[in-house]
């Protein structure tokens, strides 16, 4: 059997509304946001008394989403990998493709987002680029050249 398709990623962080925020201007839609708590949580995660709120945000594709929690109880664990080079162990960035790169970093800008490296091109098939944004979230964004 194999797998229908990849459902979405999950992200912890802290400031709810400022990420939310970040992954909008990007141009992922808000599908929904609610409080997620019970013992079926405790259970999935493994972490009894749970709470935390969440939001799903979906690629206008339809295809992607992103869902974003804020713990509230207990508190998310603060590892400081933040700020951590992208060549560190464990998952260090998400990857859309956008329409228009120097648009987007520009926009982003406005929400926190920093360049990690420069905008590159990869021979004539796409230009290329890491972006930190709030609490440290890696997004790649690629422009596929015509």
């Amino acid at each position: 059997m194999t797998i229908q398709r990849m459902d979405n990623v999950l992200i912890v962080v802290e400031d709810l509304d400022a990420v939310v925020a970040f992954f909008v201007e990007l141009g992922m839609e808000p599908e929904g946001r609610m409080p997620v708590e019970g013992q079926w949580v405790d259970r999935v995660i493994g972490i009894d008394g749970s709470r935390q709120e969440v939001a799903m945000l979906r690629t206008p594709d339809g295809h992607g989403r992103i869902e974003l929690a804020k713990f509230h109880a207990p508190e998310a664990v603060d590892t400081g990998a933040r700020d951590a080079p992208v060549n560190t162990l464990g998952i260090r960035r998400v990857m859309f493709a956008v329409d228009d790169i120097d648009d987007t970093v520009t926009r982003l800008r406005a929400h926190g987002g920093e360049l990690v490296g420069e905008v590159v091109r990869y021979e004539d098939v796409y230009r290329l680029c890491y972006l930190r944004g709030p609490e440290g979230i890696v997004v790649g964004l690629a422009e596929q050249l015509a």
